[in-house]
């Protein structure tokens, strides 16, 4: 149990961390999928963090990993549908971490986000510490939270 409780604080204080530097590592790179410009809401929206527990990633490494996921879900927002960002700030930036088992698995959740023309953002790593150069770690969905829900329903809490 503690160690749920850490894993929340560490992620939840990098989420906050990416979200003030404004920028993404340049040491990651970000995959889109959907488009999003036309996606409108009346109801809240919120933003799933889908993290692959296959690749054995430290609680620090998820955290990172997370941030840019944010940050990239973010910026994408912010250049293709403000209106749908300012109902995300509006509603507190809810947010949630969730688990995925393989990359496959990741790439489903993507295809299925992708088709309500969610945004899904996908970070692959550097490699310059624990994962292989390449490897897509976390997918970031973002958008009106009854869609969002309709892909990440049946994944855990992280």
């Amino acid at each position: 149990m503690a160690l749920v409780a850490t894993y929340i604080v560490v992620i939840t204080a990098s989420l906050s961390l990416g979200y003030f530097t404004a920028s993404a590592d340049d040491s990651d790179s970000e995959s889109e999928a959907g488009d999003v410009s036309a996606l409108t809401t009346l109801d809240d929206c919120k933003l799933v963090l889908a993290v692959r527990t296959d690749l054995g990633m430290s609680t620090g490494k998820i955290a990172a990993q997370c941030s840019h996921a944010t940050l990239a879900c973010y910026k994408t927002l912010l250049s293709k549908n403000p209106t749908l960002l300012r109902r995300w700030a509006r509603t507190g930036y809810l947010k949630s971490v969730v688990r995925c088992s393989d990359e496959d698995e990741l790439l489903l959740l993507q295809a299925q986000a992708q088709s309500l023309n969610l945004c899904a953002r996908s970070i692959q790593d550097a490699g310059r510490t624990q994962i292989a150069a390449g490897s897509t770690t976390v997918l970031g969905i973002a958008g009106p939270s009854i869609l969002v829900e309709q892909v990440t329903e049946e994944l855990s809490a992280f």
